[in-house]
C-alpha cells in the first residue's frame, strides 16, 4: 500500500501520522507539505517591493516546511516503506489531490481541523474538498487514534457493501478487528402519501430487509475472517451513524463516499461529509 499523507504543522496532521501505525506496513509514504504563500496587499507597494516580501516570506515558509517534514518523519512506525516527502506552493487540497493522482496512491490522509459550520457549508474545508475529488480512499483524521479495533460500518445499499468488501479484503489494518455493518432506513411516517397502505407494516417489512441485507454482508466478513455482526435502524442516516458510533466506541468510521455530486453535493454535503463534520472519530471514506 502506498500512502499520501498531508501534513500543515496542526495538532491533527501529528495525530494523522501517528495513527498509520495501525494500517497495515505502507509499501510508501509521501509526506505532502502545501506552501500557502499569502501576501498582504497594499496598494502603495511597488511591484519590486511585493516580488522581495515574497522571496522573503517563501523562503522562511520553506525552511519551516522543512523541519515539519522531518518532524512528522520521525513520528512513522518504523516497520514502514520507503518515506518521501515533498514540498509545493499551491493550494491544498488542488495539490493533495493531484498528487494523488500523480503518485497513484492507495490512501489519502489529511488532519481535519475544521472551520466552522457555515465555512465548511459554504466553502468546504480542506478535508473536505480532498475527500470529494481525491482518486482513491481518504482516511480523515479530527484527533488522536488511541487504538484500532471496533470499525463501524454504514452501508446503504449492494454497491456501497460490494466496495467496502473489495476494500476489506485488502487487509488495511494493521490488527484484526471487530465490524459492526450499520444500515439506516430514513423513512418518516410524516412523509407517508395517503392511500399507499399501512405504514407500520410498510416500516417492519423494510427494517426486516434491512436487516436481512446488513446480516448477510456480516456473514461475507465473517468468511474473510473478521468478527462482524449486523445492525439496522430507522432515522437521520448520519445522526444514526454518529449514535452508533458512540454505542459502539467504534475507533474508526468506515463508509463509502455514497451522496451528491458536483454543485449539490457542495453546498448540500452527502451523509459522508456531514458525518465527518460532527464526529470526533477518524473516518475513512472508501471507493
Amino acid at each position: 500500500m502506498r500512502i499520501l499523507l498531508a501534513v500543515d504543522g496542526s495538532e491533527q496532521s501529528c495525530d494523522a501520522a501517528r495513527g498509520l501505525e495501525y494500517l497495515a506496513p505502507a509499501e510508501q509514504v509521501i509526506l505532502l507539505h502545501a506552501l500557502d504563500v499569502l501576501l498582504p496587499v497594499y496598494p502603495m507597494m511597488v511591484p519590486e517591493a511585493v516580488r522581495d516580501l515574497r522571496v522573503i516570506v517563501e523562503r522562511h515558509l520553506r525552511e519551516e516546511g522543512e523541519r515539519l517534514l522531518a518532524r512528522v518523519a520521525a513520528m512513522l512506525p518504523p516497520r514502514d516503506g520507503k518515506v518521501t516527502t515533498r514540498m509545493e506552493i499551491g493550494s491544498p487540497a488542488e495539490l493533495i489531490v493531484a498528487t494523488a493522482e500523480e503518485e497513484r496512491v492507495d490512501l489519502v490522509v489529511v488532519g481535519a481541523r475544521g472551520g466552522g459550520a457555515m465555512h465548511e457549508l459554504v466553502l468546504g474545508s480542506v478535508s473536505h474538498r480532498v475527500l470529494t475529488h481525491a482518486p482513491c480512499p481518504t482516511l480523515i483524521v479530527k484527533g488522536p487514534l488511541r487504538s484500532l479495533r471496533r470499525v463501524l460500518l454504514p452501508v446503504q445499499e449492494a454497491e456501497d457493501a460490494e466496495a467496502a468488501l473489495k476494500f476489506l479484503s485488502g487487509r488495511p489494518f494493521r490488527d484484526a478487528v471487530d465490524v459492526t455493518v450499520l444500515s439506516v432506513l430514513p423513512l418518516a411516517q410524516q412523509m407517508w402519501p395517503e392511500g399507499a397502505g399501512n405504514f407500520d407494516t410498510f416500516r417492519e417489512t423494510a427494517l426486516a430487509n434491512a436487516r436481512s441485507f446488513v446480516e448477510s454482508v456480516a456473514a461475507r466478513l465473517s468468511a474473510m475472517r473478521y468478527s462482524a455482526k449486523g445492525v439496522a435502524r430507522i432515522g437521520f442516516p448520519s445522526l444514526e451513524i454518529i449514535h452508533e458510533t458512540m454505542t459502539t466506541n467504534a475507533d474508526l468510521i468506515l463508509m463509502g463516499s455514497h451522496g451528491r455530486r458536483a454543485i449539490s453535493r457542495f453546498l448540500l454535503g452527502s451523509v459522508s461529509h456531514a458525518v465527518i463534520h460532527r464526529t470526533t472519530r477518524p473516518v475513512l471514506i472508501f471507493r
